[in-house]
Formats: structure tokens, sequence, C-alpha cells
């Protein structure tokens, strides 16, 4: 299935929201630190309901050993800096989606690490800033599943 990385989030009913989105469609779920958070924290456990024992959640120090877990995985770095639109994308079973914090977005230094094309946008109007982040990680990991025939689901 498909991964979805969150790079240092800082909003816990966001992650707690995603932990459910998680559970629900087979996802794997990945944090890197620093969170904003702790994981015993009541409101992402309020937000993820009674999911949490049913998603695949791994916590990383950093960056890189994150990355380093998903060698030979496709990542995408979904960004508002993006220049490709996530219906461009043709998406396959097991690629991994990254977000940045709901503040600041994914770091220069990290979007740099995918090439353009990698760097995926979902559309807004012209003046908007940003989508919320669990928002987000949902219509992009439906349409990833949508396009694989929402294989080891339904």
């Amino acid at each position: 299935m498909f991964h979805i990385v969150l790079f240092e989030p800082e909003i816990p009913p966001n992650t707690g929201n995603i932990i459910r989105l998680c559970a629900n469609t087979g996802a794997q779920l990945h944090l890197v630190k620093p969170l904003g958070f702790t994981l015993e924290d009541k409101q992402l456990k309020r937000a993820g309901l009674d999911y949490h024992e049913f998603a695949t959640l791994k916590v990383y120090e950093n960056w890189a050993e994150c990355k380093a877990i998903l060698t030979g995985k496709r990542l995408f770095a979904i960004t508002t800096k993006g220049s490709t639109g996530y219906s461009e994308v043709s998406f396959m079973d097991e690629d991994v989606f990254v977000f940045g914090p709901e503040t600041r977005g994914l770091p220069e230094q990290i979007r740099a690490e995918f090439m353009p094309e990698s760097r995926v946008r979902l559309p807004m109007l012209p003046d908007s800033r940003s989508l919320n982040l669990s928002n987000s990680a949902a219509v992009l990991l439906y349409e990833a599943w949508r396009q694989v025939g929402f294989t080891r689901g339904i």
C-alpha cells in the first residue's frame, strides 16, 4: 500500500486524522521528529479515535533515517511550491507522499532532493496559501488508491 510521511508535524489533531485515514486505507504512516506533540497527546488521540491500534505508525529521529527505510520506493514531495498537478501523476502501489509541517511546509533543502516532476501540488485558487494537512493527505491518498483500483481494500 501507500506511505504517508509527515515531516516535523506540528498540530496533533491533523496527525490524529491522518492516523485514522491510514487505518482505514491501509497506508503506512511515518513521522519524522521533532514532533510538535507527544504520541500520548489528548488531541491526537481524540482525532484518531480508537484507530491508533489499526494504523501502522513508525517514528524516525530525522529525515535521513526515514528516507533510508524507504529506499527503492518512489517519493513525492507534496508542496504548494510543486509544479506537477496531482492529477498528472500515475501513482503506483508503495508510492510515498511526503508532507511538511503545517505552518511552513517542506523546507527548501528537503524539496530540493525531489525532481521537479516529483514535487506535487494540489490545485487551489490563485490567492490561496495552503490546504489543511489532513485534508491534503486524504485527497492525495484517495486519488492514488483510486488509480490502483482500490487494491488491498474494498
